[in-house]
This record gives structure tokens, sequence and C-alpha cells, in this order.
């Protein structure tokens, strides 16, 4: 009896090995691949971001060009409206002020749209009078220089405020020494200066 129990659970074990082992898993079906679309759509995505890169490129030089034009118009407005100063009851150009003058008739030149007021001003010793015309005289000095180094006199227009607007209030020789002066100020084209050759 005890061989025949051992048969039938020897029996059992191997039927169990048998019947319990587990159904291999399937195997997907191949999928279609179109190679052909895949293709077109890395080549249309290559295209698109070499597009967006030139348009980034471009946008950035438009923004730097922009900058440095905007930095050389700071700068040649700066130079045109420097001012140039005389000595006490004198309209001549004084020889430290000709390289003022002459970096502005460059700028001139090369902008042709650049329209000049010239403002006379003298200190406040004189009558009203006298400094009005004094104011007016250096003015015209400065437009007369400028006209010689070929700017056409029709694009700058003078004024003389006489005393009447000190930069230094002050009754000191230092003061009157800044107030005896010609301002420069652009009433035409001074959006884009171009830089003189």
């Amino acid at each position: 009896m005890r061989r025949k129990f051992l048969v039938l659970a020897a029996s059992v074990l191997v039927a169990a090995a048998c019947g319990g082992s587990q159904p291999e898993p399937e195997t997907p079906a191949p999928v279609a691949v179109d190679s052909t679309a895949i293709k077109e759509q890395m080549r249309r995505d290559s295209i698109a971001a070499a597009e967006r890169a030139r348009a980034e490129a471009e946008r950035r030089a438009a923004e730097e060009a922009m900058a440095a034009a905007a930095l050389i118009t700071t700068r040649l407005t700066a130079e045109v409206h420097d001012m140039i100063n005389f000595d006490f009851d004198r309209s001549d150009i004084r020889m430290e002020d000709e390289a003022n003058l002459d970096r502005k008739a460059a700028i001139m030149m090369a902008n042709d749209a650049v329209r000049l007021r010239i403002a006379g001003h003298a200190d406040e010793r004189g009558s009203d009078e006298y400094n009005l015309a004094l104011g007016n005289r250096r003015a015209e000095s400065a437009k007369r220089y400028l006209v010689n180094q070929g700017v056409d006199g029709s694009r700058i227009n003078i004024v003389s405020f006489g005393e009447e607007r000190p930069l230094d209030p002050a009754q000191t020789e230092d003061a009157w020494a800044k107030n005896r002066r010609d301002e420069f100020e652009m009433t035409a084209g001074a959006s884009q200066l171009v830089a003189p050759n």
C-alpha cells in the first residue's frame, strides 16, 4: 500500500508540474511603421527649428542695431548741445571752442535733416539792450563759423536772451564766465543721428 501511495503521490506531482505551467505571453503583432512619414515629420521639425533660430537671430540683430543707433544718437546729441563760452564783452570764437564747433559742423553735414537753434547769452553786467545785442552777436558768430565750415545757413536760427537766463545767478567772475555762452539746440532731425565719417 505504501508503494501505491508513493506512485500516486509521484503521479500527482508530475501532473501538477505539467499541468500547472503558465502559458507563455503572446507576442504583440508587429506594427507597421511608415518610415517615409517619420522622415518627412523630422524634416519639417528641422525646418521649423531652423526658422525659429533665424527669426531669433534677426530679432537680436535688430535690437542690437537699435541700441547702437540710440547710443550714437545720444552721443552726437550731447556734442551738438555742448555750449561754447566767450570772453568778457566779446563775441569772437575762442580757439579752445573751435574744435567744439567743428564737431557740430561735421554732425550737421552728415545729417541733412538737423536744424539748429543757437541762443546767445551774456552776463548781467551792462544794460538789458546792450546784453541782448551782445547775445545776438555771439549767436551770429557761432552761426557764421558753422556756415564757413560748409553748413547751410538756412538750417540755423539764432536768438538772444541777453542776461535773462543765467546758468549761475551768483555775482562772481566764475558765474559771469559761465553765463557768457552760446547754447545749441536741435529743433529738427534729432531722432536718429548718423555719425560723421
